[in-house]
């Protein structure tokens, strides 16, 4: 849905994250003056203080601009283990399988069942434990779900545990004493060769490999004994499980089982031992012995009080908690059977060319974009989505153009100025707000204040919901579930996985929630009588009424508005 983004734009897009508030994904804040020279620094003129950056950058280039990799022989090569029906877990989830080639599907709309189902995961695998997401966090909800891999570790369980290496400055020492327990395998994805300490310093000493480091592996995977498996849009951190006191993400996760796991299982392996990977003691200098660095882990994640929450009875589908159905059986576990496919961009996708209007290639055909286009161009009567970051793109708007010719409705749910997290995308999506209205595209922004107060996808900090799920529901038939966002950097730069489930239940469990959203929780956009301005209606009220119009961003201040007009020029769309 994106246009490729052009590789010229890629020296800026380090600085996209700097300027963005993007507490799921975000970035470490820049280091300030203080930590990079003493309090002295505090007192320097702004001149002088640039100056002295950029001798620093500078000076840390010279030093590191020749650091290498460590060599690929340090990565051993290991692939999923077989077997998994025979396991309890396996015997369970696969009792009402009603024939092989049909995968079971539960959908994870509430973030704490969400985090309640990897936990249960995690504690019945009796094989093997394969783990790879774009962020865990060093905070409480990341160290819970560690220290829980920690204890299969010690059952018995083979545990391999993939991240990508952007935002794990803060968590380096975390992962490398995990992973100085016996049966755990830490790996990182695409890794910053030096000036680990900060991102900062990363970039800094990666000068001259910016084109590289800016690509980024955005999946997000749990597999337990290559039977079950939670797919979808949630990063492990505060923010996903709402645990995070100034904000919340509403998201979507999906549990499944059967055959579509072992092909999940394939692309992960080919994540672990592509040339990509690194061990995460090849990057990061142990300090102290195995023994020293596991007693280090264990002080560390001690204390996870208040994660593991008492959950409602029943989530938005009226499903209990997911261990309760696990103990109660396989009938319990109300799956929903149904014909699945499962597509992953390739970790070399890193060190593809990216600039507009590269052909295809039959690599790209197997892509999660490739396949969201495929689906949505067929669409017959309706598409519906929830997308976070919105910037669709000359081509993305082309699929947009071809299937509202046909008449086919398309609704889009978005977040509004006042839930972006990262504003700078806001100002791309802004491009092309007119331009969908005027195909007749079902606009909607999401409201932060309306979001938490109606409490339907749980209890939000005080900044109020922010939209985090990529979901896409196509004819009330498909449903697709994943990591992608529709913008140039889910496009050409990271990689992305998704789950693509033909199934009317499914389609219309989504598609039930995603109204939801749009009613009680979002402004309604139009174009004013003028056909020049953009008009948002308040989300309904009691009535189903919507009884407000603004005229300009909602929920947001003069300040927030004049600030993305005076950047939004200036940013180009290929950073995005």
């Amino acid at each position: 849905m994106c246009a490729p983004a052009s590789s010229c734009g890629s020296t800026f897009r380090p600085l996209r994250n700097w300027y963005c508030n993007r507490p799921h994904e975000r970035a470490p804040r820049p280091p300030q003056r203080s930590e990079l020279a003493g309090e002295k620094v505090e007192q320097l003129p702004t001149l002088h203080l640039g100056l002295f950056l950029a001798c620093l950058v500078f000076a840390l280039s010279l030093l590191c601009g020749c650091a290498q990799l460590p060599s690929p022989s340090a990565r051993p090569i290991s692939v999923a283990i077989e077997g998994g029906a025979d396991t309890l877990l396996g015997r369970t989830v696969l009792e009402g399988a009603p024939d092989a080639t049909t995968s079971g599907f539960r959908l994870l709309p509430l973030p704490r069942f969400a985090l309640h189902a990897r936990e249960e995961m995690v504690r019945r695998a009796q094989r093997s434990i394969d783990v790879q997401y774009y962020l865990i966090e060093d905070d409480a909800t990341g160290r819970f779900l560690l220290r829980a891999l920690r204890d299969a570790s010690r059952r018995g369980v083979r545990v391999r545990i993939l991240v990508d290496d952007f935002y794990t400055a803060s968590s380096d020492d975390l992962l490398l004493a995990l992973s100085a327990y016996p049966n755990i395998e830490v790996r990182l994805f695409n890794p910053f060769p030096a000036g680990r300490g900060s991102l900062f310093s990363r970039f800094a000493t990666s000068i001259f490999d910016l084109e590289r480091v800016n690509r980024r592996m955005h999946n997000k995977l749990l597999l337990a004994d290559n039977v079950a498996a939670i797919a979808g849009g949630r990063n492990i951190a505060n923010g996903y499980f709402q645990h995070d006191a100034t904000s919340s993400f509403i998201d979507m996760d999906v549990f499944a089982v059967g055959p579509i796991v072992p092909k999940l299982s394939s692309y992960f392996d080919l994540f672990w031992n592509s040339e990509q990977v690194y061990p995460i003691e090849s990057l990061v200098p142990a300090a102290g012995p195995p023994a020293e660095l596991r007693d280090r882990f264990d002080a560390m994640t001690r204390t996870t009080a208040g994660v593991a929450d008492q959950l409602d009875a029943t989530d938005l589908l009226g499903h209990r908690p997911l261990g309760l159905d696990l103990d109660a059986g396989a009938a319990a576990l109300r799956l929903t059977w149904a014909q699945a496919e499962a597509f992953s961009d390739m970790p070399s996708k890193v060190l593809a060319p990216s600039y507009p209007g590269r052909l295809l290639t039959e690599a790209d055909r197997h892509t999660v974009l490739y396949n969201v286009r495929r689906l949505v161009r067929a669409a017959q009567s309706e598409v519906v989505e929830t997308m976070p970051y919105l910037v669709p793109g000359p081509e993305g708007m082309e699929s947009i153009r071809g299937v509202r010719a046909r008449d086919v409705k398309f609704s889009i749910v978005t977040n509004s100025l006042a839930a972006a997290d990262e504003p700078l995308v806001h100002a791309g999506y802004r491009r092309y707000r007119s331009r969908l209205l005027r195909l007749g595209v079902d606009l909607y922004e999401l409201s932060p204040r309306d979001t938490a107060n109606a409490s339907r996808f749980g209890t939000f900090g005080a900044a109020g919901g922010r939209l985090h799920g990529k979901l896409v529901v196509i004819d009330r038939k498909i449903a697709f579930v994943g990591s992608m966002n529709f913008d140039p950097r889910s496009d050409s730069q990271n990689t992305e996985l998704g789950l693509f489930i033909y199934s009317t239940e499914i389609a219309q469990q989504i598609h039930g929630l995603i109204l939801g959203l749009q009613r009680t929780g979002a402004y309604l956009l139009r174009l004013d009588p003028s056909d020049s301005r953009i008009e948002w209606l308040s989300p309904e009220d009691s009535t189903g009424v919507r009884r407000q119009v603004f005229h300009n961003e909602p929920e947001t201040t003069l300040w927030e508005r004049m600030k993305l007009e005076l950047l939004a020029p200036l940013i180009p769309e290929s950073i995005l």
